[in-house]
């Protein structure tokens, strides 16, 4: 195949190279096009733009595959913990066990939040949403920790601001958790894990010791680590994007947490809950809505089914479906709603109509029913989704400044009025 392809544009003609990754990907490299040419191209939604050349997640929709630094996910959901996966994926190796050591250690001595951060929590009404209290919260620590200004940090200050970030971002979100239940905030504990400590101060209560079940533990870990990265998406790019005005970490997240709010991104598990929650008020005979799922002239769209992206299966929903099945099991639960999710899983992985269009469970499907499990209220969903892509988008982040890669400017075809002659006020009907 040639190394590069030619486009004849009115008398021009252009030769745009072609760039291969080590994944065999191949793309067309236009970043010279509008200079010898003065076309640009349009790519609405950017699904066939690459924005970036990247070394961190490999994803392959059409085989089912996920690699986080070249290691499989399925190999690092099983084999590893989510510290050792956030240091392979913002350092680029898995830790030695002298380096996760001392990861946790800085982690550990960088829970805290100032004091002051919580007049914020005191200001928010006590309905707000999570994730408009996280973006704010994240952001604000910018406030606080004024060195992460400087766009021309040091190794050192740029990884120490990476390690605060890690390490508050789990009392953070805890402490939103609390806010929601109206209870006392609960502080981290240096004794503990990272995930350990962050499910402490969720589930801790200030008048007895609560003890987290393994199983819980294990669980929630499987989760952060299969939600860790996932390659160029709307919330990475807009880090990404933000990032490359050398606008500071802090920031930077908090766009990418604005970014993975929306309902088409990261609320994907809350809605397979608010599926379910409305098949139960209807009655709870799944066979209708399978029905409705099937009719191509009916609006209705089964919730975690299926995926944008993966066109086969998705990777990690094997994965996610065993940790589901011990937690349901482990803590006993009698939901109607999970009942309901379970005739629904099996329904779906039986029925020919989705199995030949390959409409399988996704992550989003299990990871609600977990959630929903452990108790957490839906609109708490999406701020757990963010505590697990953190590493990823910090290690986005710092790729991208590392690469010394352009501001984000993306161009556009003008499509509205031209040439229109100004009006007085007094003249306009």
């Amino acid at each position: 195949m040639s190394d590069s392809v030619t486009l004849k544009l009115d008398a021009a003609t252009v030769e745009l190279p072609i760039i291969t990754g080590t994944e065999n990907e191949k793309a067309i490299d236009i970043s010279k096009l509008r200079d010898e040419s003065g076309y640009i191209t349009i790519d609405s939604g950017y699904k066939n733009t690459g924005a970036t050349k990247s070394a961190i997640t490999f994803l392959d929709g059409e085989r089912g595959i996920l690699k986080y630094r070249g290691y499989p996910i399925e190999q690092l959901a099983e084999k590893a913990s989510f510290l050792e996966v956030a240091y392979l994926l913002i350092y680029g190796d898995l830790p030695t066990k002298a380096q996760i050591d001392n990861f946790q250690f800085q982690i550990s001595r960088h829970t805290l939040v100032h004091e002051d951060m919580k007049k914020f929590f005191d200001g928010f009404p006590s309905k707000s949403h999570p994730m408009g209290q996280l973006s704010s919260l994240v952001c604000s620590l910018s406030s606080f920790y004024s060195e992460s200004l400087n766009p021309k940090q040091t190794a050192d200050e740029q990884n120490l601001t990476i390690i605060k970030l890690l390490a508050k971002m789990t009392t953070i979100v805890s402490w939103i958790y609390k806010k929601y239940l109206g209870h006392p905030i609960i502080y981290p504990q240096n004794k503990y894990g990272y995930v350990s400590n962050f499910l402490h101060m969720t589930f801790g209560q200030r008048t007895e010791e609560v003890e987290i079940d393994q199983v819980i533990v294990d669980a929630m870990n499987v989760l952060l680590i299969l939600h860790a990265d996932h390659e160029q998406n709307c919330s990475t790019s807009t880090v990404r994007m933000v990032g490359s005005s050398d606008c500071n970490l802090y920031a930077s997240v908090s766009a990418g947490i604005s970014a993975l709010w929306g309902p088409l991104h990261g609320g994907a598990n809350q809605a397979v809950i608010e599926m379910l929650e409305k098949m139960k008020a209807d009655g709870g005979d799944i066979s209708q809505w399978l029905n409705k799922a099937k009719d191509k002239d009916d609006s209705f769209r089964l919730m975690g089914f299926g995926h944008r992206v993966y066109k086969n299966f998705d990777p990690r929903a094997k994965i996610i479906k065993k940790a589901c099945d011990d937690v349901l099991n482990k803590l006993g639960v009698n939901d109607p709603i999970l009942e309901i999710a379970k005739k629904l899983e099996e329904a779906a992985l039986n029925d020919p109509y989705f199995v030949e269009r390959k409409l399988y469970p996704n992550v989003d499907f299990y990871s609600g029913i977990i959630y929903r499990a452990l108790g957490f209220p839906t609109n708490m969903f999406t701020v757990l989704f963010a505590l697990g892509r953190l590493p990823g988008w910090i290690a986005q982040w710092k790729e991208m400044r590392e690469n010394k890669e352009p501001i984000g400017r993306p161009r556009q075809i003008y499509v509205g009025h031209i040439d229109r002659a100004f009006t007085p006020i007094e003249e306009r009907f």
